[in-house]
């Protein structure tokens, strides 16, 4: 099992960031607010559609609905396990057609089989044509009691009007390197991995604000050492992240508006088997970190 999978948080206290969207959710289900289709949108990795099964969890939770989900009663666990009758998933990417909806509102109005609602969680909803998001609507605008909708999507500007205005919308953000990193100290103490602390950060960073991407790069670089320990000259080496000289000549000379020694940095780049989309944006947050120290050399100085 991957770590990503493995550490998926199952309820609200083990989320990661996104406090406004679970602090929202949190009190409508402590006062019986409970909405009838979510939208929640943001980059990838950041955790909607975990979010998503956390709310099912709490909805249907034989405690529920409640913000504290026990996670062992037979409704959290199926869920959990992604084997609830009553909790479907499905991915609007390979079902997106108008068909794939109209069988959706169909099975809707039946109750649901043992749960205390029937839960559709839409992936990628963005993907869907504009003929299923005009069957879908027709669902929205009069939802059976028993059922709620949460769709997640990374395009929120694909998302007809019609169908956004009838949901609660929630922003998920993207995490910031020290949550990142916050998170994969906590994975590997949980594992007894050894690690280094600074070799932490660059894992985050490369994540580039996706959690989960971050934290399949830990693996990664886990498999990669093929020791007990993490340390940071592995993450360098699985990561292909160059040794930060190379960003300092090249950026020397491009102050210098020397030509003939940018081309030659390329082309050991290319030789070495450097990824150049990569070299650029580790670049940029080269110089991204220069300026900052600059300015704060020129405030207290």
């Amino acid at each position: 099992m991957s770590l990503a999978t493995k550490y998926r948080p199952r309820d609200f206290e083990d989320l990661v960031g996104q406090l406004a969207a679970s602090q929202s959710l949190k009190n409508a289900l402590e006062f019986r607010k409970i909405g009838h289709a979510y939208l929640f949108h943001g980059a990838r990795g950041v955790g909607k559609t975990t979010m998503a099964r956390i709310l099912a969890k709490a909805l249907n939770c034989v405690n529920g609905p409640t913000s504290q989900i026990c996670n062992v009663c037979e409704h959290c666990v199926e869920i959990s396990e992604g084997r609830a009758t009553d909790v479907i998933e499905i991915d609007a990417a390979s079902n997106r057609g108008i068909d794939n909806i109209r069988e959706l509102r169909a099975q809707a109005v039946f109750a649901p089989m043992k749960s205390r609602y029937k839960v559709y969680i839409l992936d990628e909803v963005h993907m869907l044509s504009p003929e299923s998001f005009n069957a879908l609507l027709k669902t929205l605008e009069e939802p059976p009691h028993h059922v709620v909708f949460i769709m997640a999507t990374t395009e929120l500007h694909k998302i007809p009007e019609t169908i956004a205005s009838r949901c609660q919308v929630f922003t998920f953000k993207k995490f910031n390197a020290r949550e990142i990193a916050e998170r994969l100290a906590h994975i590997l103490e949980k594992e007894q991995i050894a690690f280094e602390r600074d070799a932490l950060l660059p894992i985050a960073e490369r994540g580039e604000g996706s959690l989960r991407d971050a934290i399949s790069l830990l693996d990664q670089t886990l498999a990669f050492s093929g020791s007990d320990a993490l340390t940071l000259s592995a993450v360098r080496e699985s990561l292909d992240i160059l040794p930060i000289e190379v960003y300092s000549t090249f950026v020397q000379g491009l102050r210098t508006g020397d030509l003939h020694a940018l081309l030659n940095a390329v082309h050991e780049l290319t030789q070495g088997g450097a990824n150049l989309r990569v070299f650029l944006k580790d670049l940029l947050a080269y110089l991204r970190t220069v300026v900052l120290i600059s300015e704060k050399v020129e405030v207290h100085s």
